[in-house]
């Protein structure tokens, strides 16, 4: 009887220890980067910092030194940023082919985000996540081959007007690299 006893303490040890099928999931790798939005001269304008957890990635940006007023920021499809104009970063992230804009009935890009608004001290904010937005894995990554940019614009996003939202030049740009 003993041994019988042991024999099955044994099992249940050994199937404790064995992941249960329900238990094994299949979650793409956690990454952060952070890149600093720099203008036309070298001139920090701020940082953005996107960070994946899941299957969302999650965008936050600080920017300082601007006007007051609303700032477009978008998040395209190359990662390079040189100036003066930026326009080697590419258009917005798309790979759903959507229009842009959350306003518009056929959008928006997965690269189109909520305006900065600066106040009277020359800062402001972003802290916005994208729903299915994956910097590696998935179908789709935003960390490709060729990268990715976070692109600052000097007006703000209409959300709706395609392909940028009517959104004005681009101001700064941080460029966005896959590591390792």
């Amino acid at each position: 009887m003993r041994s019988v006893l042991m024999i099955a303490g044994l099992g249940l040890l050994a199937a404790c220890s064995t992941p249960h099928p329900d238990r094994v999931t299949n979650k793409p790798p956690s990454l952060t980067l952070t890149v600093q939005l720099l203008g036309p001269n070298g001139e920090l304008h701020g940082t953005a910092t996107l960070a994946q957890t899941g299957t969302d990635t999650r965008v936050r940006a600080q920017v300082s030194g601007l006007a007051p007023g609303s700032y477009a920021i978008h998040l395209h499809s190359v990662g390079q940023c040189v100036g003066p104009d930026f326009k080697t970063a590419g258009g917005h992230f798309n790979p759903t082919t959507h229009q842009h804009g959350k306003d518009n009935p056929a959008g928006p890009h997965m690269g189109d985000l909520p305006n900065i608004s600066v106040g009277t001290d020359g800062q402001g904010s972003l802290d916005a996540t994208i729903a299915g937005l994956q910097m590696k894995g998935g179908s789709a990554p935003l960390l490709d081959a060729d990268g990715a940019a976070v692109v600052l614009h000097a007006g703000p996003d209409d959300y709706r007007t395609d392909p940028t939202g009517n959104s004005g030049a681009r101001i700064a740009c941080g460029a966005l690299v896959a590591t390792g």
